[in-house]
């Protein structure tokens, strides 16, 4: 998020918003507001008082879910932003405000790399080994969920190649195909997954110590799945490339502490690469959803990335009926999708004013 400017009025606000401000003893005080990412929830900064107002009246249920993951992940010693005070009924509340170190800005800005990416690991690995890190009512991420965050793939990035291509048939198909593969993860249930773990999602906390120093923003989704999915989100991110030998650097750190219940290295690995490819199959088919359907072509300019990213996946998770399946229903994928995208990618600002949600 980013601060815009001016400074946003009175009657810029909902209107349940000045009563519950009073409520909470900040009747007058002057609000930011935060350029809009790509969710509908949106956030004002109390000057001077360490807080936002976030309203998330367009989701109720996802209002609910950031509530209650919040109190879990600070129960476990992690750092979301607390909640200070809470309207249920209108979806607004006053949450802790982490400041503008998020990692990307940090990155920007000169920081170490490899010195965030490590803490971002070892903020995962405390999660997964707290006993109670799955103690929450949460839906679980199933082989029903995997298979039709694919579909997507099916719908908008396999019609993008061949116009002419019989969709229900190929997902039919590409579905089956994935059904089997999916075996190793669908039933694990280890851990609760942020979903959107990613340099845009993590703030540098500096005042804080151990992996609290990792703020974690954007995790009213998550669910109860696989270890292996937020490492992957957080080191093949779609939008950046992590400097050379660094995601191996960190693999490894992650497989030397990881929980005894994930059964060993290969098996991480294994289920770490089988999990790259279903989400870079589903940000593939996002992309052009979003291109397409929604107007935002930006996120095109990461198209080659992210195909590169699916065909090394396929590769470590020796998916070669899927890949064969590809090769024969879409002849010369990977060269038609590079030439869809545009020839420039965007900047740090157009990332920043436009939101970079995969979603």
């Amino acid at each position: 998020m980013t601060l815009a400017s001016p400074p946003l009025l009175s009657d810029s606000l909902p209107a349940p918003a000045p009563a519950f401000l009073a409520r909470q003893g900040m009747a007058g005080v002057p609000v930011q507001g935060f350029v809009a990412d790509a969710s509908t929830r949106s956030y004002a900064r109390l000057v001077g008082k360490d807080a936002l107002l976030m309203d998330d009246r367009h989701d109720p249920a996802g209002f609910a879910a950031y509530l209650a993951i919040s109190d879990h992940l600070n129960g476990l010693g992690l750092s979301a932003p607390r909640v200070l005070a809470a309207d249920r009924d209108s979806c607004l509340a006053l949450v802790e405000d982490f400041g503008d170190a998020t990692y990307a800005r940090c990155l920007a800005e000169g920081e170490d790399e490899a010195r965030l990416y490590q803490l971002a690991v070892d903020a995962l690995l405390h999660l997964h080994h707290a006993p109670k890190g799955a103690a929450l009512d949460r839906p679980v991420y199933d082989r029903a969920v995997h298979l039709d965050e694919l579909s997507v793939f099916s719908q908008w990035f396999a019609p993008a190649l061949r116009p002419e291509i019989d969709v229900a048939f190929f997902d039919t198909e590409f579905r089956r195909l994935w059904s089997e593969a999916l075996a190793p993860v669908d039933t694990r249930h280890d851990t609760l997954v942020l979903r959107d773990f990613h340099v845009d999602n993590l703030m540098l906390l500096s005042d804080r110590h151990g992996v609290a120093r990792c703020g974690l923003l954007d995790f009213q989704d998550a669910i109860l799945g696989p270890c292996e999915y937020d490492l992957v989100s957080l080191l093949q991110d779609a939008r950046r490339d992590l400097a050379p030998g660094l995601e191996t650097q960190l693999l490894a750190r992650y497989c030397a502490q990881a929980p005894a219940h994930l059964g060993g290295e290969a098996a991480i690995r294994h289920r770490y690469a089988l999990l790259g490819a279903q989400r870079h199959a589903r940000i593939l088919g996002v992309f052009l959803r979003l291109d397409r359907r929604d107007g935002k072509p930006r996120y095109m300019t990461f198209l080659p990335r992210v195909l590169a990213q699916f065909q090394k996946a396929l590769d470590d998770a020796a998916l070669t009926d899927i890949r064969d399946f590809l090769n024969t229903a879409l002849p010369g994928w990977t060269e038609a999708a590079t030439r869809l995208a545009p020839c420039s990618a965007p900047t740090e600002k157009t990332l920043q004013m436009n939101g970079s949600s995969d979603d």
